[in-house]
């Protein structure tokens, strides 16, 4: 595969790999159990706590640029595999994955749909509809 796409928010980049990954199996699924195995660590299962190694995982992850056009739809949700990956008791109700910055949406021309993560503030939702996204909170 080609370049990696330069993502600039590492939420906007996770909530990317969590749709590639877990919901279209493009990229190979990562599995904290496993990984925590292979790289010899441990981890509080029922902390909401990020485990620092799975979101350096995450981070380091090259997502192919060809693949930017098969978004077509972000989801974001408390319960998405991503997140209880990395941080597994996570609950979701802090701002702990939340987009903060939109400047990656010029990597995904398909992109049609984003249900994001409330932050409490209107501008990302009108900014997104603006740009022809149907856009909503969770």
């Amino acid at each position: 595969m080609g370049q990696p796409i330069p993502f600039t928010d590492v939420n906007f980049k996770l909530a990317v790999v969590h749709e590639l990954m877990y919901n279209q199996g493009l990229l190979p699924r990562f599995r904290l159990t496993e990984y925590a195995v292979e790289q010899g660590f441990t981890y509080n299962a029922w902390s909401g706590e990020v485990v620092p190694a799975a979101l350096a995982y995450f981070a380091a992850l090259e997502v192919p640029v060809e693949l930017a056009e098969r978004i077509t739809k972000i989801e974001m949700d408390g319960g998405n595999k991503i997140y209880l990956e990395i941080a597994p008791g996570w609950d979701g109700e802090d701002e702990l994955f939340e987009i903060n910055e939109f400047a990656d949406l010029r990597h995904f021309p398909n992109l049609k749909s984003m249900t994001l993560f409330y932050t409490g503030d209107e501008e990302p939702l009108e900014m997104l509809r603006a740009r022809g996204i149907d856009a909503a909170w969770v």
